[in-house]
């Protein structure tokens, strides 16, 4: 098992959060791009910080802190997904409900995302390591290092994670249920 040390002055949480329709968009440079700049907006006003991450083309995956006492992660996914959809929304089509042209959303999330409150550092474990091994998990790459839209070569990088990991016979096994 992986050694997550880390001091937790906040609340940390998994979140999954889907395109329309499962769309495969999320790794589109356009929609990466206005991704990276809506989140480096929204952190701006209100703090957090990505623990670990990673993009896959109909979803991603990710874990968030927030600062000692705050809990508010939808208003900062509501600010993120709205600047993406501004931004990208010349460029992808789709047949959309009435409710939703009332609303006037555009055809980029879904409309929810599921959270999770890591409870403690095994969670966060099982959770970091559901994320980088996800693109493996869905056939898009043997080894978690093939993929270049997850935080995994950070945690190489601090000694975490072998560079081979979650693409050696030994996680052949693993199950994240």
């Amino acid at each position: 098992m992986s050694c997550y040390r880390r001091a937790i002055t906040g609340t940390s949480f998994f979140f999954t959060v889907v395109t329309h329709g499962r769309r495969p968009i999320l790794c589109d440079e356009p929609v990466r791009e206005a991704l990276r700049s809506a989140i480096e907006k929204v952190r701006l006003r209100l703090p957090f910080q990505i623990d670990a991450m990673v993009l896959m083309p109909d979803h991603l995956h990710c874990i968030w802190t927030l600062p000692d006492g705050d809990m508010n992660f939808s208003t900062r996914w509501s600010q993120i997904k709205h600047e993406v959809s501004y931004k990208c929304r010349d460029l992808y089509e789709a047949t959309l409900s009435l409710s939703r042209r009332r609303q006037r959303e555009a055809p980029i999330w879904q409309r929810r995302f599921w959270e999770h409150q890591i409870r403690d550092e095994v969670d966060m474990e099982r959770h970091v390591d559901y994320i980088h091994f996800n693109p493996v998990k869905h056939g898009l790459v043997k080894a978690a290092s093939a993929w270049p839209y997850s935080t995994f070569a950070r945690y190489v990088r601090a000694g975490i994670y072998a560079p081979n990991w979650g693409g050696n016979p030994a996680c052949e096994d693993m199950r994240f249920e």
